[in-house]
């Protein structure tokens, strides 16, 4: 039987087993560079037995980062701090992607946990490498006019829009350089290639807008760009809302049509969640957005991610068993528990703790001590 511990392969990557950390911002680096809090943040997943762990959203564009403080990947010096995480968590045998995004009318937003007394002084933002910024967009229109946080955007240019995807191919690039495994594509929540599919931000009227098919263009042409130069042996995955859960907006439908296009410009997996507009509704509820893995996968036939509240292990472990999806992502579960796929594999029945550094195996004598290694 498939479950969360069995291996997969997607094209030469092999990964020990189904679970995957998704990217979550961290709002820690200045000027896009990783730091010794990327490191010890992604470390403890690579130890805890994740089979794949993707890096943040990372601007490939200055302009494109949601906030001053995300990675970036937009020039040849993020390269080396980048690698240093990506030779640690491999030494642990995790594979290693990172999330290439564009936030859009979504970029330059604060730091949550910065108050504005701690922005008062030039030296207070020099310390906290605060910028701000024009934001772009497909279209001139704020993401949310009630909320100051978001700025009107300018809308993208010709120019503008292949400086997008331009930004992605050079991320891309040196992604490879880093040593990551793979990239995931950001198009989701949304950002930047979002707002270009969904009818509530792309208002434009050229071939970039109006419909589904002219909608979807931006995201084919940066797919085949970073396609093209990136290496034919390692996959490609792309970040979907499947749905804008909202009326007038991207559905389930689209996102299958574009997942089965996806997969013939070389796509290899979809990683599969929703929202991102202010008009979206939902109520988040455990194992929510599995629906949406379940009908892309089997609506395209692509490998999918399941990604929501799925910390449960026995209901994660029946979402691979059931065929649902193919990997299971956590998020805020992975920070509550970075050690969630050891503890998960003990849960199942697992006695063997071969998936646990060898530095931390006595846990097995601790877990006898207190009955915690099941019949």
């Amino acid at each position: 039987m498939t479950d969360l511990f069995s291996p997969i392969a997607l094209r030469d990557l092999a990964l020990r087993n189904r679970t995957v950390v998704a990217p979550m911002c961290q709002y820690s680096a200045i000027d896009g560079f990783a730091n010794d809090w990327h490191f010890a943040h992604l470390a403890r997943f690579g130890i805890g037995g994740f089979g794949l762990v993707l890096l943040e959203a990372t601007g490939v564009v200055p302009e494109g980062r949601i906030s001053y403080g995300d990675l970036g990947l937009w020039k040849d010096e993020q390269i080396a701090p980048l690698a240093r995480i990506v030779d640690f968590l491999h030494s642990q045998g995790a594979a290693v992607g990172i999330q290439l995004a564009h936030a859009g009318r979504k970029a330059s937003t604060p730091v949550s946990w910065r108050k504005p007394e701690d922005l008062v002084t030039e030296e207070q933002r020099r310390a906290a490498g605060y910028e701000h910024w024009q934001p772009v967009a497909p279209s001139a229109e704020s993401n949310n006019p009630a909320d100051p946080n978001f700025q009107v955007p300018l809308a993208l240019d010709k120019a503008g829009i292949q400086r997008v995807i331009d930004g992605f191919v050079a991320a891309a690039k040196r992604a490879d350089k880093a040593g990551f495994d793979t990239v995931e594509i950001h198009a989701a929540h949304g950002y930047l290639l979002n707002q270009f599919l969904s009818p509530l931000a792309n208002h434009r009227t050229d071939e970039y807008g109006g419909s589904r098919e002219n909608r979807m263009r931006l995201l084919f042409e940066v797919t085949d760009a970073v396609r093209a130069v990136w290496p034919e042996s390692k996959p490609l995955l792309v970040r979907l809302s499947v749905s804008d859960n909202a009326e007038g907006g991207w559905t389930v439908e689209d996102s299958v049509v574009l997942a089965r296009e996806l997969k013939t410009r070389g796509v290899d997996a979809i990683d599969a969640s929703s929202g991102g507009f202010a008009q979206g509704r939902i109520t988040s509820s455990a194992a929510y957005q599995v629906p949406f893995a379940s009908a892309v996968k089997k609506g395209a036939d692509i490998p999918t991610m399941a990604v929501g509240l799925l910390g449960d292990v026995d209901s994660a472990n029946e979402i691979i068993a059931n065929g649902d999806a193919d990997f299971i992502a956590l998020a805020r579960g992975a920070l509550n528990d970075p050690n969630w796929p050891v503890h998960a594999q003990r849960h199942l029945g697992d006695k063997n703790y071969s998936l646990w550094p060898v530095q931390t195996r006595r846990v097995s004598e601790h877990d006898r001590l207190l009955g915690l290694q099941g019949e």
